[in-house]
């Protein structure tokens, strides 16, 4: 049957409409599918480009920068930025993208992590908003500043730690970030902090490179023979280089009286006296410490003038110049002000340096001394062959020919060997001086053996007199400091003399120290004339007698003059 109304074909005709529409909404559905794995087939894509990308090199700077161009690009960002972390928990560094050409310097300094940046170094969590200017911690824009509503931002973990914190702002096209920018930014921030670990791990082995070179180059100054002035100022200015520093500057010390002395120094002049340097307490800290420290000014450690010091200057490092458990001295390294802070993984570098170099100037230092014993003791032996062997021949000479003397009848025979005689006799003086050369050259401008021979050949030098000097007793150690002076005074005087009025070939200069200190200056001349002035001789009489001393000026029997000077050594 058929019901009124409906004709006998009309059921089925419904039946294929109906049909045909169902076709079309699955059909609609499969499109729509297939829409969607395309879009997240290229969503893939760009995040994998992205991770590519961001691993693209070593260099940690501009790995830094590709993380931010990448993050940017992979959201539709206009605006991104990565705020790398202080140990305090501020922004130490902070990379944007997307501002345009000039707007940067406009803008002041960087941010350092208050309001809604802050909220993410407070709360390590994805945070997405549709403006960020609502947010309760938002606290506005500076002057100047691009408009920015849309807000995304993840965390970068390298390890278990926050390295920093991604910040993409408007979303080109208007809208809001999905979720699904946020799923892909998150894991672009994972492969950011493999990216972020294996550019610091090239980095720091590439100081450590630096740092070693810079090291194998000071060593090879010290052995070289290079003074310890030469391989600190060396050792400054590779900390100046390395550290990528405004100043750097190389404190010995500290003294008895806690004063250091500037031993190098590099870059920007800090104003440092030439004298003793009083250092501040936090330098104090570190000598005695033996323990690195960081500082954001450097009147912590330079306080001996505030006013002297640079007022460019800010972040400051100080680490110990130490071998073992000696300290020589402290290695200070100065940025500008608004410079990056030293970070703590840059500290052991410089203290590694700083110990390596101090040990290298304790091994100079024992060498030399090493060899300067070496030379003592062959200055010794050289002493004690000539006293024991070539004088003692020459001696026995000397008694062959006077022995001779007798046996020979003709004058000019017998005056020859007068002459020998003679000659011999001066050759044993000269062999003596040499000695006392040899016993007195390691302590020149201190030893008053020393000071003694160095008077004596400044006040015969251009004359005709030959001098000889002979010590006897410990004069460098019995000798006071006070009474130096005077010694060389009568010295200078007694040998003046004999130099412009005695007229003779010889003048012998004899020190003794006993309980007194003795010197007697004689030569073999005329003597002193009659009518000479003797204001010279009577102003050491007088210096002998403030001493408590005498002096005593006489004309020798077989001609010449003697003068003997003495006073007592403790005045006590």
């Amino acid at each position: 049957m058929t019901r009124p109304g409906q004709g006998p074909d009309q059921g089925p005709a419904v039946s294929g409409v109906l049909s045909g529409l169902r076709l079309d909404e699955l059909l609609g559905e499969v499109q729509e599918r297939l829409g969607q794995i395309v879009a997240s087939r290229d969503r893939m894509q760009s995040l994998l480009d992205a991770v590519l990308a961001v691993a693209a090199g070593l260099e940690l700077e501009a790995t830094l920068r590709r993380i931010v161009q990448s993050a940017v690009d992979l959201v539709d960002a206009r605006y991104g930025a990565l705020g790398v972390l202080a140990p305090d928990g501020s922004i130490a560094r902070f990379i944007d993208v997307g501002l345009d050409p000039g707007v940067r310097e406009t803008l002041g300094p960087p941010p350092t992590g208050k309001g809604l940046l802050g909220q993410l170094i407070l709360d390590p969590q994805p945070l997405r908003l549709a403006d960020l200017t609502q947010h309760p911690v938002s606290v506005g824009f500076p002057a100047d500043h691009p408009p920015m509503h849309s807000f995304l931002g993840v965390p970068v973990r390298v390890r278990d730690s926050i390295y920093g914190n991604l910040y993409l702002t408007e979303k080109l096209g208007g809208g809001e970030f999905t979720a699904d920018d946020e799923v892909m930014l998150h894991a672009l921030a994972a492969a950011a902090g493999i990216a972020v670990q294996n550019a610091d791990l090239f980095e720091q082995g590439r100081q450590r490179q630096h740092w070693l070179e810079a090291l194998g180059e000071v060593r090879g100054e010290v052995l070289a023979g290079a003074s310890d002035e030469e391989v600190l100022q060396l050792v400054a200015v590779r900390t100046l280089e390395l550290t990528a520093s405004a100043a750097a500057v190389v404190l010995l010390g500290p003294d008895e009286d806690g004063c250091y002395e500037l031993g190098g120094s590099a870059g920007e002049p800090l104003g440092l006296p030439e004298g003793p340097i009083r250092a501040g307490a936090d330098l104090d800290e570190v000598a005695e410490s033996r323990n690195p420290l960081l500082a954001d000014s450097p009147a912590a450690f330079l306080d001996h003038d505030a006013d002297s010091v640079p007022a460019g200057l800010g972040p400051s490092v100080a680490v110990p110049m130490r071998s073992g458990e000696r300290v020589i001295g402290v290695l200070v390294a100065l940025r500008r002000t608004g410079g990056e802070p030293y970070r703590p993984n840059e500290v052991p570098l410089v203290t590694s340096f700083a110990e390596q170099a101090a040990l290298a100037l304790e091994i100079a230092e024992k060498s030399r001394a090493q060899r300067q014993l070496d030379v003592l003791a062959d200055r010794d032996r050289i002493a004690r062959d000539l006293h024991d062997h070539v004088i003692q021949r020459l001696f026995a000479t000397g008694l062959k020919l006077q022995s001779t003397l007798r046996r020979a009848v003709r004058p000019d025979v017998q005056e020859r060997i007068l002459q020998a005689v003679d000659e011999l006799d001066e050759t044993v003086r000269e062999i003596r001086t040499s000695i006392f050369d040899l016993h007195g050259a390691d302590d020149a401008g201190v030893n008053v053996r020393r000071r003694l021979l160095d008077t004596v050949d400044e006040v015969v030098a251009g004359s005709a007199l030959t001098p000889s000097i002979r010590t006897s007793g410990p004069v460098d150690t019995l000798v006071p400091d006070d009474l130096v002076p005077h010694l060389l005074a009568a010295v200078r005087e007694g040998v003046s003399n004999a130099v412009r009025h005695s007229g003779g070939r010889t003048v012998a200069v004899t020190v003794e120290a006993g309980s007194d200190l003795a010197l007697q200056v004689v030569d073999d001349g005329t003597g002193l004339p009659d009518g000479v002035a003797r204001s010279g001789l009577r102003d050491l009489a007088d210096r002998a007698e403030e001493l408590g001393g005498t002096l005593e000026v006489r004309r020798r029997p077989g001609g010449g003059t003697r003068l003997a000077w003495r006073v007592p050594i403790d005045r006590g």
